[in-house]
């Protein structure tokens, strides 16, 4: 696609800086994350002049990188996070690792120091000797750009790589001497189109006999199925029953009976799959954490169908494997088979029964925290609001799974498991947001990690709120510590700050809730008010869980998040 002719008395004055700016406005970038240094202000001194692009100044670069991330997520497209070299992309890795989890597209321009210098260890200002062996470890491709003649190039195969299956973060290192260098060419910009797998026609063949002697058959839809939504639910439709993982929520909608949604793992749901034929598993890794570490029994017969060719049987066996797009593959079976297949009428009264028993239990463990769940549970799906979690033990009850949502974009949590990104992931997913606030649900352990991007959301407005879980310690490593090592509560009570002090210091409104009976009339308030709010819920007021989560169940490795 033709998006943006060069002028040719600009294309003769820009720097490479310039060129930049413009392909990322070309190709059709609305919003950069990221931090402004020496080394990187070459292009972002281009972005402000040529104004096409909002840049987000984040407080720290992990923000920055959690911000894009999350904005990629919610939206479908790229997701740009910019970070000076050296210590500064360093400070990106770990939420870059989140992105590479979860498969985000996003292009993260770091830097490099002058050429003169690069690679060869001279001590000069910001230097990392070996900085694109780190960058390997959480990117899913590495480039650098050497020189103004291989600008468009460079940008392209770090973009296109980014978007083609599987999709996941990419860095791009430009050395700042490049950046200030005079560009030359080309005189127009397209779009990268991103390369998709397509599965050989006999393979389809044969899955679609596997379906077609099926009278149990099954869906496990994961992240990577999301762009398939149409073609699982016409599936179900014609028979299938459907499971999701976590980040597979709302590929079909979790209000279809026949859809157990992420209640994936209770001792019901084993019995289930074991009572299936066939299972389909369409673009999941299978996590330990959502199978008891792969020793949870399922169907009798398991295909897959995975972009990631290296996916094929990894953490089960297969009977069949289809490398290929989700949304082409399922579409090319779809053709082969029947208007209605000859499936088991009970099947989805089973699935049905089993997520009513799920749900059941959770309302049981939550307690107290019963009210709060059925608040946010009444709202979030129903508003079309992004639902963002950062890991927490609320999050681990009844985040994850019992709060529905709206559309699979909708969902986005820490898949890796790691605390403190919620504050940041909230920030991109609200900007990310066509429509309704972002509601993000935080703890405040994780929060003292990202603290200062509450101030970038403010100075965004971004349209968020944040409900912040505060039992002034890390409650799960309390739980653990009372299940497993006789109390002994070492190192897991943490001070947090008056937050209504903090929330006041910023511009940012604040509400406490220290009664179950306030929350939904704090949260309808945050919602309906301008820019960022935060709820706190004071849990220390509040009291215990019927239950005490203290981490996942036995055989399952990680969090639960």
């Amino acid at each position: 696609m033709l998006l943006q002719p060069i002028d040719d008395t600009a294309a003769q004055t820009e720097t490479v800086g310039d060129f930049i700016a413009r392909y990322l406005a070309g190709i059709g970038v609305k919003t950069i994350f990221g931090v402004i240094s020496i080394h990187n202000m070459p292009i972002l001194d281009a972005v402000a002049r040529q104004g096409k692009i909002r840049f987000v100044p984040a407080r720290g670069e992990a923000g920055a990188m959690n911000m894009a991330d999350a904005y990629a997520r919610v939206t479908g497209a790229l997701g740009v996070c910019m970070t000076s070299t050296g210590t500064a992309a360093g400070n990106a890795a770990g939420a870059q690792a989140e992105a590479l989890t979860a498969g985000s597209p996003v292009l993260h321009i770091t830097t490099q120091v002058d050429r003169e210098f690069a690679d060869r260890d001279r001590a000069a200002i910001h230097d990392v000797p070996r900085q694109p062996q780190m960058l390997h470890g959480v990117s899913k491709a590495v480039f650098r750009m050497w020189d103004a003649n291989g600008a468009i190039g460079a940008l392209t195969a770090a973009v296109s790589a980014a978007l083609s299956a599987p999709t996941g973060p990419v860095s791009l290192e430009i050395p700042v001497d490049v950046q200030r260098s005079q560009a030359r060419g080309p005189a127009r910009i397209h779009v990268p189109q991103p390369v998709r797998p397509l599965a050989p026609d006999a393979v389809i063949d044969e899955l679609a006999e596997l379906v077609k002697q099926a009278r149990r058959p099954l869906l496990w839809l994961g992240g990577g199925a999301r762009g398939a939504g149409s073609q699982a639910t016409e599936l179900l439709h014609r028979g299938f029953g459907v499971v999701t993982s976590t980040n597979g929520r709302a590929v079909v909608s979790e209000e279809e009976p026949g859809n157990l949604g992420a209640f994936n793992m209770t001792p019901e749901a084993a019995e289930l799959y074991q009572s299936c034929d066939l299972m389909i598993v369409v673009g999941s890794r299978l996590r330990g954490n959502e199978t008891r570490n792969n020793q949870m029994p399922l169907a009798q017969r398991v295909a897959q169908i995975d972009a990631d060719p290296a996916q094929g049987g990894r953490n089960y066996p297969v009977d069949l494997f289809a490398h290929g797009d989700a949304a082409d593959t399922l579409q090319r079976l779809l053709d082969r088979l029947p208007q209605k297949l000859d499936t088991d009428p009970n099947l989805r009264f089973d699935i049905a029964r089993v997520r009513a028993q799920a749900e059941g239990g959770m309302r049981d463990l939550l307690g107290p925290y019963g009210a709060i769940a059925e608040a946010l549970t009444e709202r979030v799906a129903a508003g079309g609001h992004p639902w963002v979690r950062d890991v927490t033990i609320s999050n681990s009850t009844f985040g994850n799974r019992y709060v529905r949502i709206a559309a699979p974009r909708d969902g986005v949590h820490a898949l890796g498991g790691g605390i403190g990104q919620g504050i940041a992931m909230g920030i991109g997913a609200a900007l990310g947001s066509p429509g309704p606030k972002a509601v993000t649900l935080l703890g405040d352990g994780g929060a003292m990690l990202g603290l200062a991007e509450m101030i970038t959301a403010v100075d965004e407005n971004a349209p968020l709120v944040y409900v912040l879980m505060n039992d002034q310690a890390y409650g799960v490593i309390q739980n653990i510590q009372d299940a497993q090592y006789d109390s002994r509560r070492h190192y897991s009570k943490v001070a947090v700050p008056d937050f209504d002090m903090f929330c006041r210091s910023i511009g940012m409104p604040h509400r406490v809730v220290r009664s179950p009976d306030e929350f939904a009339a704090a949260l309808d308030a945050a919602l309906a008010a301008d820019g960022p709010q935060l709820v706190e819920v004071d849990m220390c007021s509040i009291g215990p869980f019927a239950e005490s989560f203290a981490g996942p169940p036995a055989g399952a490795a990680g969090k639960t998040d």
